[in-house]
């Protein structure tokens, strides 16, 4: 991992979301060096699925050596951020970096995707981004070596990024457009730079999108402190880059990154807006030395097992109700230990399900392992983080394919 050098000593870092994640991990790697942390989140009171308040990340931070200011804060309420900025100023006398890491995820489709969803990330990531900025930036131009960090990715134009959840990606990319406009406009003052992941990172967001398995293909919150510390070292000269943990820290020397992985040797799964389209992320993954369990295999029905067990109980949940709400027809080409094609007719009568093709042409076609298909259905795989990860592969209507975890809901009781 990337040594301490001390140079963040007396420095005041301003950190949106730092209660817990990647945030709380900058904040104890600058704590080391001696710096102040303004820890500006929402999290007062334990969360019951999420670790950690402001209160115990200043524990930890005091603990590690820093200095720590809890703050409530909404990034959407100015008055609460304005509050806490002057908070930091009065205690530390001044901001020496700011770090914009509080976000929003909702990875659904535009007709899935409320506005009370669009509003929240668009209130977060976006003006919350901007808004945090706006209110540190006449104190970062005090300071001797400013910082602005965005966690936000490159903006990578590709559809693919676009066509599953356009919300998030806008309310994203709004983070990252920060960084090209604000780093052109105080070039010389003020270095705004944005950080992203190579790899999945392990956070309680993560655990809640891809379940608990999916941890094993994730690297540490830690990876992500390092190269956040290497870019706090740098010049103001050092602004408008998009910059990639790993690549980061290659060039600070870091040559073992198994040191930053949950399970070392243990393929990892690429973060989204990289190069790596999802349809590639199979190829990717062979790459690394992984054997994904989805490759296509020989198919046939199967009339026992647990794939037919599940298929017993998608037929106790059809209904005219469930027909009426999805309207589409689903085949699903199996591999693995239990091969085999099947189907699931959500548009004729009250439906049907079995082996074999489906009655009429699918609407939906869906490739993924035997095993990661019962996860699916019995509410230990997310679909979207199915597909995202590259377990599940699809062809077809996409929206279909979000529409069918109503069925999985009405089924997880009875698996």
């Amino acid at each position: 991992m990337l040594q301490n050098t001390g140079k963040l000593a007396g420095c005041t870092l301003f950190i949106t979301g730092a209660s817990r994640g990647i945030g709380k991990a900058i904040a104890l790697k600058a704590a080391k060096d001696g710096a102040n942390v303004v820890i500006a989140a929402k999290t007062a009171q334990a969360h019951p699925k999420l670790p950690g308040t402001i209160y115990s990340a200043a524990e930890e931070i005091e603990a590690a050596g820093g200095k720590a200011l809890p703050c409530i804060v909404d990034v959407r309420d100015e008055a609460q951020l304005n509050d806490a900025v002057e908070k930091a100023v009065q205690k530390f006398g001044g901001i020496d970096i700011l770090v914009n890491n509080a976000s929003a995820i909702n990875l659904t489709g535009t007709l899935e995707t409320s506005m009370k969803k669009v509003d929240l990330m668009l209130g977060i990531n976006l003006r919350g981004t901007y808004l945090t900025s706006r209110l540190c930036i006449p104190h970062l131009l005090k300071s001797k070596n400013p910082h602005i960090l965005n966690l936000s990715p490159p903006l990578n134009l590709n559809p693919i990024w676009f066509k599953n959840h356009t919300a998030y990606t806008m309310a994203k990319y709004g983070m990252s457009m920060c960084v090209l406009g604000m780093a052109e406009e105080f070039r010389g003052s003020i270095a705004v730079n944005a950080l992203w992941p190579k790899t999945a990172i392990q956070t309680a967001a993560m655990d809640m999108l891809g379940g608990s398995d999916i941890g094993k293909q994730c690297r540490k919150v830690e990876i992500m402190a390092d190269a956040a510390y290497a870019i706090f070292n740098q010049p103001t000269n050092y602004t408008g880059n998009f910059v990639i943990d790993e690549d980061i820290l290659k060039k600070q020397g870091i040559k073992d990154f198994d040191i930053y992985a949950v399970a070392p040797g243990h393929s990892l799964l690429p973060d989204f807006f990289l190069d790596e389209e999802p349809e590639n992320l199979v190829k990717h993954m062979e790459d690394h030395g992984a054997s994904p369990a989805f490759k296509t295999g020989q198919s046939s029905a199967v009339d026992s097992g647990p794939i037919a067990d599940t298929f017993k109980v998608i037929k106790g949940v059809l209904s005219p109700d469930v027909v009426k709400s999805t309207q589409g027809v689903y085949k699903f080409d199996l591999s693995g230990e239990h091969p085999g094609v099947w189907y699931i007719d959500l548009k004729s009568d009250a439906g049907s399900a079995g082996s074999g093709e489906p009655p009429v042409k699918a609407d939906v076609v869906m490739s993924m392992d035997s095993a990661d298909f019962i996860k699916m259905f019995s509410g230990k795989m997310k679909p979207t983080m199915a597909f995202m990860s590259g377990k599940l592969r699809i062809k077809g209507d996409m929206t279909l394919a979000i529409k069918m975890e109503k069925m999985m809901g009405l089924m997880k009781p009875k698996l």
